[in-house]
């Protein structure tokens, strides 16, 4: 008798809920409300006209769209069709959407056309007329049944417009790739970390469980979204697992302290992440406004932090204002993310991020993979379910970061007696601005290429609202003694990411160098 391999595709916890609770709400967003029933159905539109493009099992999409409901129908869409998401930062500049377009042998790419302040369409238009090799953009405007602003490229409603409502999701294996997420590395360009759909599942499942498990009801819940979902955060642990469970999600393009407030009272909030600068600034708001922090509160029950250590001020604070507990957990693109949580059954450590996930093993090593004892440094290590496949097309790189079977994150962590985790250093120069991570070769490489620039290094100097700002040490090339400061940040504005271009400049006629000749960054940092 033939054995059947299992079959585990990520969308189908949205068939399944169209199923049970059709007319349960599955998105919000502003007055406009879609079910389950309605989401199903737009997803499987998007993937038979995915399949009509020759598109299916195994081959790239990419997606670059803000916090608006198409990004949850391209995202599931895609993977009803068995092809991979490759989710890409709505603040890439066209160079960088060219390269992760072509790193990732993208056949398509979905972009939502963006707004005034943030033109994505036009931008990835850029990027995507470099790359021979994705034949396929596809345009989701700000109204429906809005034209595309490219003649020659069609939009998503168009596409869909004869598709059937139905289709029979591709049988995905578990170890199949469901989304390929770019993360950069010290080494310079980024690389694109491949997640399966046993990876994702298992994360939307634990997280449930962290989160809801001492709750013995069906009542469905409410979970505002404000992190990118581009990110792995909005995406894995709000966005697929409340549609996993069952819940509504509200979604919010950009953060602002007030409509995050406002949507907490209107939506009847249960569930919300963000980062330590957004509990800093509503805390900030809330005290400036001399506002009553509790009608805003009344339905929240779960609150968790990420993407960077939550000053214990700014937790106790918000913990006292609003009677909500917060969950600190840490993970990286390459563990799906989480790694590891606070659990509902155990105490919070303020300052630590918790204990490993069911089913993962984290510890702290020394140089040579020993662990190290409790309460002494060592980097941190982990390996789990949670892990991703591999770097795409990066079999070295791989290699290194799967050393011994573990995952090896560069990050330097110290493991209490009970097994919490406190994350202290990095091994590598990685700049932590807000929640998102900076690595400065990457930037090091863009910036050298401008004309007056004949050395740079780039270091994370402190900065009291993000933790870290972005400066660029440079040395000037003979001939541009007059190029200024403003000039470098305005050029590196049009080539590199607004959450990661130098916002400081400093000139100087050389960098501190090692016995190696490498720049010794730790001499620049410490001045």
């Amino acid at each position: 008798m033939q054995h059947n391999a299992t079959t585990l595709n990520l969308s189908s916890f949205i068939e399944q809920h169209a199923w049970l609770s059709p007319d349960r709400e599955a998105i919000v967003f502003g007055d406009k409300r879609y079910s389950y029933l309605q989401l199903n159905a737009i997803c499987n539109r998007v993937a038979n006209a995915l399949n009509e493009m020759k598109i299916g099992y195994g081959d790239k999409v990419a997606l670059a769209c803000l916090n608006v409901p198409y990004f949850p129908i391209a995202y599931y869409g895609i993977l009803k069709a068995g092809a991979t998401v490759v989710p890409l930062n709505v603040l890439a500049r066209p160079r960088e959407v060219a390269y992760f377009l072509k790193d990732s042998d993208a056949k398509a790419v979905f972009v939502f056309e963006g707004t005034a302040e943030l033109p994505l369409a036009k931008t990835v238009k850029e990027g995507f007329d470099e790359v021979e090799t994705c034949e396929h953009l596809i345009v989701m405007t700000t109204d429906m049944f809005g034209k595309s602003p490219f003649a020659e490229h069609k939009t998503l409603t168009e596409i869909c417009a004869e598709q059937s409502e139905t289709y029979e999701t591709y049988p995905t294996k578990p170890d199949d790739t469901a989304a390929i997420l770019y993360t950069s590395g010290t080494t310079g360009t980024p690389k694109g970390a491949e997640l399966m759909h046993l990876n994702l599942f298992l994360n939307c499942v634990i997280m449930r469980d962290l989160h809801f498990n001492a709750q013995k009801t069906f009542e469905q819940k409410t979970c505002l979204i404000t992190l990118p979902l581009f990110h792995t955060t909005g995406q894995t642990c709000q966005m697929s697992t409340n549609l996993y469970m069952g819940s509504r999600i509200v979604l919010l393009p950009r953060f602002d302290p007030q409509t995050t407030l406002d949507t907490f009272l209107k939506e009847k909030i249960n569930f919300w992440v963000g980062v330590p600068t957004m509990y800093w600034a509503i805390l900030k708001h809330i005290e400036e406004n001399n506002l009553d922090a509790k009608p805003f509160a009344e339905n929240l029950e779960v609150c968790t932090s990420g993407g960077a250590p939550m000053p214990v001020e700014v937790m106790n604070s918000f913990e006292k204002v609003f009677q909500t507990r917060i969950f600190e957990g840490y993970g990286l693109s390459e563990t799906s993310p989480l790694a590891t949580f606070n659990h509902v059954q155990l105490p919070s450590t303020a300052g630590k991020v918790g204990q490993s996930l069911m089913g993962v093993d984290v510890k702290c090593v020394d140089e040579n993979d020993n662990e190290v004892k409790r309460g002494e440094r060592g980097e941190v290590i982990i390996r789990g379910h949670n892990v991703m496949k591999g770097y795409y097309k990066r079999d070295e790189a791989t290699a290194e970061a799967m050393k011994n079977g573990w995952f090896h994150s560069g990050d330097i962590g110290i493991m209490d007696e009970n097994g919490y985790l406190q994350i202290v250093d990095r091994t590598k120069d990685m700049i932590l601005r807000g929640a998102y991570n900076v690595y400065p070769r990457e930037l090091e490489e863009v910036i050298i290429t401008h004309e007056a620039v004949s050395l740079v290094a780039v270091i994370g100097v402190p900065d009291e609202r993000l933790g870290e700002e972005v400066k660029a040490i440079i040395v000037k090339n003979r001939g541009f003694e007059n190029i200024t400061e403003s000039e470098i940040v305005a050029w590196c504005k049009t080539q590199i990411a607004a959450n990661k271009y130098p916002r400081f400049v400093e000139f100087r006629t050389e960098l501190p160098l090692g016995s190696t000749g490498k720049i010794l960054k730790r001499a620049l940092r410490e001045e």
